[in-house]
């Protein structure tokens, strides 16, 4: 398979910096494959699972994706390979925002705060249990 230059950046650093063959994330755009040879593409992150072939999976939540003249550079808000995620903590957070969507009377703010900490948690737990 053909691979291709990419590049993973978030605010910390630099997470990813090597030839691929694939990457697959969720955009706002909906979810999208990127390999060689994908005409120019830019696009948000979305919240979601992102993979990278050589069979590595990655939570990614928000920032933006870009495939230019053959190279392709993904600036995540977050990004945290599937080794990096502490399961616990990502059960713990799912049953707090869980809990906090079952309280009453939430403004229309604590209400997307608590259903975008659901989401991240959700996020987290599948990328740990991908094979």
């Amino acid at each position: 398979m053909n691979t291709f230059h990419l590049r993973i950046v978030t605010m910390d650093g630099k997470v990813f910096d090597d030839q691929a063959s694939q990457i697959f994330l969720r955009t706002i755009d909906g979810d999208v494959a990127i390999r060689a040879g994908h005409i120019n593409y830019c696009s948000g992150i979305g919240m979601g699972q992102a993979h990278v072939t050589l069979e590595r999976y990655a939570a990614c939540i928000g920032g933006m994706v870009s495939m230019l003249n053959g190279e392709c550079q993904v600036a995540a808000t977050t990004w945290e390979w599937k080794e990096e995620i502490d399961e616990e903590r990502a059960k713990k957070a799912k049953e707090r925002a869980e809990e906090r969507l079952n309280q009453k009377n939430l403004s229309d703010r604590e209400q997307r705060i608590a259903e975008a900490k659901l989401r991240r948690a959700l996020v987290r737990l599948h990328v740990t249990n991908e094979e």
